[in-house]
């Protein structure tokens, strides 16, 4: 039986934890790919921020090789990392055992991650990873794989521009609605919308069909 398990870190021993020494206030949110090879998560969202002060120097770490912004986005700065998996950490830990990654975020003082695993046999050899190395992770939930999602993780702000999208006929053919037009409504920049509409149809994807084909 397929189940889900959300594990918290308390310690600051992910590596990045030390984004937070720079940006205390922020929140990250890794960037959810399928988990093919060592590409895994090779991006995050810091949420947060002040924009003017964004940068990724001085920030270091023996589980990161590199840190780069690549754009920021109402509020919102998109960083590729580069992860050095010689470090041991819960990354590797999901790499070297059979638990695909649900979603992964952090704050100062705690990072709470979301995996999915074909049963729970699955998730104790995780578990025994972490131990075994010294990786502080406490298991807090353990469910069975709900059959039907009803949020999809999606954030309000997604949500309402996906809504208003899809009433305003921005997916219809011929389009009704331009981006423009829809940020105009929503009272933000056209990039802004971009970003909400991009990113939450990727979640919607990622919570339906990629993950019922897991």
């Amino acid at each position: 039986m397929a189940i889900e398990a959300s594990f918290v870190a308390t310690e600051g021993e992910f590596p990045l934890a030390e984004v937070f020494a720079k940006f205390p206030a922020s929140r990250i949110e890794l960037d959810r790919v399928v988990p093919t090879n060592k590409a895994l998560v090779p991006y995050f969202w810091l949420e947060d921020v002040d924009e003017s002060e964004i940068t990724m120097s001085g920030i270091e770490h023996p589980g990161i090789d590199d840190l780069r912004v690549i754009d920021d986005v109402d509020g919102q700065v998109f960083v590729r990392i580069g992860w050095n998996f010689e470090y041991e950490s819960i990354l590797t830990g999901i790499l070297e055992t059979n638990v695909s990654l649900v979603s992964a975020i952090g704050k100062e003082d705690r990072w709470t991650f979301e995996l999915r695993a074909t049963d729970q046999d699955d998730i104790s050899a995780f578990q025994t990873y972490c131990r075994d190395r010294d990786i502080p992770v406490e298991l807090t939930q353990l469910h069975a794989l709900s059959p039907v999602r009803d949020d999809y993780d999606l954030t309000d702000a997604q949500r309402e521009a996906l809504t208003l999208a899809y009433a305003r006929g921005y997916y219809d053919s011929p389009r009704e609605a331009s981006q423009e037009e829809l940020a105009e409504e929503l009272g933000i920049t056209r990039q802004a919308v971009a970003s909400r509409l991009q990113r939450g149809t990727r979640r919607l994807i990622a919570g339906s069909i990629v993950e019922s084909a897991e």
